[in-house]
């Protein structure tokens, strides 16, 4: 016997979702028409299993997922139940991989599972920390507040998110465009010049020979150089996956002037962000830390935060560990003590992400005001270059004429 899901029609026009056993689909339909239904759709379960967990694999873009939770949030505020939600949601959602992941979840709730097991069920949909907050709405009662919580935090997270990859794109633009020219100018202009400079017979200056060696090995091994730059970039983002590579690599980018800074004050503004809506929405303090410490995005500081986990288990504060601590902030410590002195810590760590996204955007704006020169004199340098290398012979030849 199989299992088929299926929507069906009875007489008045109203419409029946759910799941029964049959040896084949034939068969199925005839037990809907022995119940006085009319099959709309009729598909085997194990087959939108496979479709779900092939296309949740793709997961769900940020924006997406803050407009399910903020919707979700409305739904059950109004009073409509979560399996009506969820099957109203499911036919409006944009991203595949959502739409996939809701129409599964309401599979399960209807078998009896719960919301929060079910969504767990979809790890590349809803993350663990998503998950977490759910849960803890169903066991306080007041899951679409959470929701609500957690709409917010997504926008904020997002937001985040973008200006630090903004602060990125910059420069690496300056440099693809700076490749750009270069190659242009050296593939297309230095040649007419070495024909020059060989029709006159004249010894050339040794800046001008580096630049056409530069400009022979490009034309003849642009495929190498183009090969190797992007297995270079391939494998560089390998071993940035690789646990010891993110660690090299993120040990060294935090002590970068100005880069460094920016990464410690975003760090900071996630796990202040993360740890406030996991407290204020009543997931215990060793799970939230541990939860926070997989968002900062940053290795040194995930370490950080670790390590003062494991001091808490000892009966700890959480001051006391995130003081010793070289790259957290005197002052998020020093809020964090007069939160759990006071008993409102998730308030007081709000107040502190408050502070640190708006400090984000100064480090932004930092880090855009310093590239922009820099790498404007690079380019400038590198172009300045091939033109003097190109004009030094022209000298030559104009002052041996005198």
């Amino acid at each position: 016997m199989a299992k088929f899901v299926f929507e069906a029609k009875d007489p008045r026009g109203r419409m029946f979702r759910g799941e029964l056993e049959a040896p084949d689909e034939a068969q199925a339909r005839v037990k809907l028409r022995a119940q006085r239904l009319v099959p709309v759709k009729l598909a085997k379960a194990e087959q939108q299993v496979a479709t779900a967990k092939k296309i949740g694999g793709r997961g769900v873009p940020l924006k997406d997922l803050q407009v399910f939770t903020r919707q979700l949030s409305t739904l059950l505020a109004s009073g409509i139940p979560i399996l009506q939600s969820l099957e109203v949601l499911s036919q409006s959602a944009r991203s595949p991989a959502l739409q996939i992941a809701l129409k599964e979840m309401t599979l399960e709730i209807n078998r009896g599972r719960r919301f929060g097991e079910a969504m767990a069920e979809h790890p590349r949909v809803f993350d663990r920390f998503y998950v977490n907050m759910v849960k803890a709405g169903e066991e306080s009662g007041n899951i679409d507040q959470i929701l609500n919580r957690l709409a917010v935090y997504i926008e904020k997270a997002a937001k985040i998110s973008s200006k630090v990859k903004g602060a990125m794109v910059y420069p690496v633009a300056i440099l693809i465009v700076a490749a750009l020219v270069v190659s242009g100018l050296l593939i297309f202009i230095i040649p007419k010049f070495e024909a020059l400079f060989a029709a006159s017979g004249q010894e050339l200056p040794g800046l001008t020979k580096m630049v056409v060696d530069a400009s022979k090995i490009l034309i003849k091994y642009w495929w190498l150089i183009i090969g190797g730059t992007v297995g270079g970039i391939f494998l560089g983002m390998n071993y940035y996956r690789s646990p010891e590579g993110k660690k090299t690599i993120d040990s060294v980018a935090i002590d970068i002037p100005v880069i460094g800074d920016l990464i410690i004050k975003a760090a900071i503004a996630r796990f202040t962000r993360t740890l406030s809506t996991l407290l204020g929405s009543g997931v215990n303090i060793m799970e939230a830390l541990d939860i926070a410490s997989k968002v900062v995005g940053n290795h040194v500081i995930e370490s950080s935060l670790l390590r003062a986990r494991e001091a808490i288990a000892e009966g700890k504060s959480l001051t006391v560990p995130l003081a010793k601590e070289k790259y957290i902030p005197n002052m998020v410590t020093q809020m964090i003590g007069v939160g759990e002195q006071t008993g409102a810590i998730d308030q007081m760590l709000a107040k502190v992400a408050d502070f640190y996204e708006d400090e984000v955007d100064n480090a932004v704006s930092a880090v855009t005001s310093l590239m922009e020169p820099l790498m404007m004199v690079f380019l400038g340098g590198i172009v300045a270059v091939i033109v003097v290398a190109m004009y030094l012979p022209i000298f030559n030849m104009a002052g041996s004429v005198k």
